[in-house]
C-alpha cells in the first residue's frame, strides 16, 4: 500500500493532473466519471496531459466516439483504442496497460461500476507502473450516477447547452481529501478548453438507480442505452 494513503496528505501535495485549479486527480490511483457527459470530461482530461491515450470500451457497444467530437477537446491521432469481446477483458485490459506504466491516461467506458476488489487491483496496478516511469492515470466511464467503491475521486457531467453555447454541469461527488463541489463548464470558441464557474449547487447530482455492478468474472446484464447529449462524443 502506497504511504502516501496513510499519510493523507492533501491532493494538491501528491503527483496530480489540474486541468483546472480546483478539478485535481492524484496520479497513479483510479478515478471514476459518470454521467451522460462521461465521455466529454475524458476527452477534457486528455487534452490536459501530453502523450497517448487508451481507450477500452466493449466490442459489443453501439456507442464509439467520432473523431470531429474528439478534435474538441483533445487530437484524435493520441487515441489508441482495444475493444475485448468479453466483459471480463475490460478491467484486465486495464490493469495490464496501468501496471505497465507505458501509456499516461488509461480510460475504460464500462456498462457498470466494478466493484470493490477490481477497484483495488487497479490502485495497486497503478502504483506499480508508476514505479517504472512516470506514474499514469486510470478512469473508468460509468453509466448513471456511477457508484464504484474505493475509487479516488468521481466525478459527474452532465449537458447543459445554452443556445449556441456549449455547457456542462460538472460535479465532484466524491474525493478523498475534498469537499463535494458543483461548477458550470463551458467551452469557448477556439476551443482551448473548459471554463468553469462555481455553482451554488454541492456536488450531488440528482440520485438515479445504480447501474449493474461488473462482477469479477461475471458480468450482470447492463443498459446500455447512454442517452448522451447529440452534441456530446
Amino acid at each position: 500500500m502506497s504511504l502516501d494513503l496513510l499519510r493523507r496528505r492533501p491532493a494538491r501535495d501528491l503527483p496530480h493532473v489540474a486541468p483546472h485549479p480546483e478539478v485535481i486527480l492524484p496520479l497513479a490511483r483510479l478515478h471514476e466519471a459518470c454521467g451522460s457527459a462521461r465521455r466529454s470530461f475524458a476527452l477534457w482530461l486528455a487534452g490536459r496531459m501530453a502523450g497517448p491515450v487508451l481507450w477500452i470500451a466493449p466490442a459489443w457497444s453501439p456507442d464509439r466516439l467520432h473523431p470531429d467530437g474528439m478534435s474538441d477537446f483533445a487530437d484524435p491521432g493520441r487515441f489508441l483504442f482495444v475493444s475485448p469481446d468479453r466483459a471480463e477483458d475490460l478491467l484486465w485490459c486495464m490493469e495490464e496497460s496501468l501496471r505497465a506504466g507505458a501509456v499516461p491516461l488509461v480510460v475504460a467506458d464500462l456498462p457498470g461500476p466494478p466493484a470493490l476488489t477490481p477497484v483495488r487491483r487497479l490502485h495497486l496496478a497503478a502504483g506499480q507502473g508508476g514505479q517504472l516511469g512516470s506514474p499514469p492515470l486510470g478512469l473508468i466511464l460509468t453509466p448513471g450516477n456511477g457508484g464504484a467503491p474505493g475509487v479516488e475521486t468521481r466525478w459527474h457531467m452532465a449537458p447543459s447547452h445554452d443556445g449556441g453555447a456549449r455547457c456542462w454541469t460538472l460535479s465532484r461527488t466524491r474525493a478523498r481529501t475534498l469537499p463535494p463541489a458543483t461548477w458550470q463548464a463551458e467551452q469557448g470558441p477556439d476551443q482551448s478548453g473548459l471554463t468553469l464557474r462555481r455553482s451554488g449547487k454541492e456536488g450531488h447530482p440528482k440520485a438515479s438507480p445504480p447501474p449493474p455492478a461488473i462482477v469479477s468474472g461475471q458480468t450482470m446484464q447492463a443498459d446500455l442505452a447512454c442517452g448522451h447529449d447529440s452534441r456530446d462524443p
